[in-house]
């Protein structure tokens, strides 16, 4: 294992604006996290690792969005994801049983309907992928877990800290074009990241000082990603 899962970031031009709404359809907290950023802390959530950082950028969002979380609502339908804001952009068909919705700032994510024997909120982080299969089995190197293939995906099963269901990487027809909206940090296993680099990961940007004291690396297919050394034990 090189690293763990820490959390999820998701870029924003109104933190507190975006931030309260997952607030609301996660059923969570909004924290102040400094610097005009929030943090939504499901209170249900059963790890910091449901926590989701929404930070703010001076870009626009542009492009298809390539990462995206997958809800299980609390009820049949979407009636309080859109009170709460989110935008219809398709309904289930004979193919499919969720409804793919816009958070407020068009970030998209899909909503299944309530399940027996299921929790509501989040239960996969989706991923467009050229190579699904060696997505994931580059992800399970890097977090452990296994994985499961199927005809146009693969899902990383188990990896150190991930708090859901799957991890999930899709195939799609399209390149990466722009920077991705949401992306996941990673929390490493020893002070530098020189093991993921030597795995096949691509150094973005080294700690620019004390208050930015992480490392932004792309994984093989361009992903953005941040790590963070270990913290002190003790």
């Amino acid at each position: 294992m090189i690293a763990r899962f820490k959390d999820l970031c998701l870029d924003a031009a109104d933190p507190l604006a975006l931030g309260a709404f997952w607030a609301r359809v996660l059923d969570g907290d909004v924290a102040d996290a400094g610097d005009d950023d929030t943090r939504v802390d499901p209170r249900s959530a059963r790890s910091d690792a449901e926590s989701i950082w929404v930070n703010q950028v001076p870009e626009p969002r542009t492009g298809k969005t390539r990462v995206h979380l997958d809800l299980r609502m609390a009820d049949a339908e979407p009636a309080a994801l859109l009170a709460a804001g989110a935008q219809l952009v398709r309904t289930p068909s004979r193919e499919t049983t969720w409804w793919v919705l816009d958070d407020p700032e068009g970030n998209p994510f899909c909503a299944f309907p309530a399940s027996e024997g299921t929790r509501p909120g989040p239960f996969a982080l989706v991923v467009d992928s050229a190579d699904p299969a060696a997505q994931a089995t580059w992800w399970a190197g890097v977090l452990g877990g296994t994985v499961e293939f199927g005809s146009t995906n693969a899902s990383v099963i188990g990896a150190t800290g991930f708090p859901w269901d799957y991890w999930e990487f899709d195939a799609v027809p399209e390149p990466k074009t722009v920077k991705n909206r949401l992306h996941w940090d990673v929390e490493l296993a020893d002070p530098e990241p020189m093991a993921l680099i030597t795995a096949g990961a691509t150094l973005l940007r080294e700690p620019l000082d004390e208050a930015h004291w992480w490392w932004v690396l792309a994984d093989p297919e361009g992903n953005e990603f941040c790590a963070f050394a270990p913290r002190p034990t003790g």
